[in-house]
C-alpha cells in the first residue's frame, strides 16, 4: 500500500513538538525556554503555545519559573511493556476532552490490512457515536472516515479498495460514481478537513482529519446530528487543531 507524500498541519506541529521534546530530554536538570527555542530555532511565538499544549498532556513539566523537564506521560509511552496501555489510556483521555471541548462524537480510525476500522472513540448521551447502520468497512466511499483514509492512498490503494468495496448508494447524497469520487479524493486539500454531509447516514454529519504518522493510515473523526449542522465547519477546524497531541501519541 503506498501513501501519498502530503504532510498535515499537525504532521508539521508534531515534527516541531519532537525537536522540542528531543531538546528537553538532553538537559536532565531541566532547560529554559529560551534555551529551547535556541537550539530547536522554533520562534518564540510558536514555541510558547507548543510548551503549554505539552504541559497540558504531560509530556512535560514545569520545574521552576522559565524551566521545563520530561513530564510523567513521555515516560509512561516509552516504556516497553507498558506501551500500549498507556497508549490507549492516553488517547481515550485525549478523545474525552476533545469530546467536550467540540461538542461531538470523536472517532479515531486507522487502515489497517486494507480495511477501515474505528480503533477508539469517546461519546456521551449528549453527544451519541453515529449508528453504524452499513458496515464502515463498506463505506469508505460515503463516510468521512472512510473518505479521509482514502486521500492517504495512492491511485492503486483506492482502486484497489474500491474494487473489494463496491460503491452503492446509502442515501440520496452519496456519490456513486467513481470517476467523481476518484476525483474529489484528489481535490481534497490535505489541510482541509473531509466533511460527509448525511452521504453516509441520513440526519448525521462528520467531519474527519488525517493523523497519518510514519506508514500509519489514520483519521480523526467527529460526528453529530443534522440539526448541529450549522456548527460543523467550526467544529472540524478545531478538529484539526488539536490533531497534534494525538499524532503525538502516535509518533513517540
Amino acid at each position: 500500500m503506498a501513501l501519498k507524500p502530503e504532510p498535515t498541519a499537525p504532521f508539521h506541529s508534531v515534527q516541531y513538538a519532537l525537536r522540542v521534546l528531543e531538546t528537553i530530554a538532553r538537559h536532565t536538570g531541566g532547560v529554559t525556554d529560551i534555551q529551547i527555542a535556541r537550539e530547536t530555532g522554533l520562534p518564540a511565538v510558536h514555541l510558547a503555545p507548543m510548551l503549554l499544549m505539552l504541559r497540558r498532556e504531560g509530556y512535560v513539566l514545569e520545574v521552576s519559573d522559565g524551566a521545563y523537564a520530561i513530564g510523567d506521560s513521555l515516560v509512561l509511552l516509552g516504556s516497553g511493556t507498558n506501551r500500549k496501555q498507556a497508549l490507549q489510556r492516553k488517547l481515550q483521555d485525549t478523545l474525552d476532552r476533545l469530546r467536550d471541548s467540540v461538542g461531538a462524537a470523536v472517532y479515531i480510525s486507522r487502515y489497517e490490512d486494507g480495511e477501515v476500522k474505528i480503533t477508539q472513540f469517546a461519546d456521551s448521551p449528549r453527544t451519541p457515536k453515529v449508528h453504524e447502520w452499513v458496515d464502515f468497512r463498506s463505506a469508505a466511499h460515503a463516510s468521512a472516515v472512510g473518505k479521509c483514509l482514502l486521500t492517504q492512498l495512492d491511485q492503486n490503494g483506492r482502486r484497489d479498495h474500491l474494487s473489494r468495496h463496491k460503491i452503492a448508494r446509502l442515501t440520496s447524497k452519496t456519490i456513486v460514481n467513481e470517476r467523481v469520487l476518484m476525483s474529489r479524493l484528489d481535490a481534497q486539500p490535505a489541510t482541509v478537513p473531509m466533511l460527509d454531509l448525511q452521504e453516509y447516514a441520513l440526519g448525521t454529519v462528520c467531519a474527519a482529519v488525517p493523523i497519518t504518522a510514519g506508514a500509519s493510515v489514520g483519521c480523526l473523526a467527529l460526528s453529530m446530528p443534522v440539526e448541529h449542522a450549522h456548527r460543523l465547519r467550526a467544529a472540524a477546524e478545531v478538529l484539526n487543531r488539536k490533531a497534534a497531541p494525538l499524532l503525538l501519541s502516535l509518533a513517540l
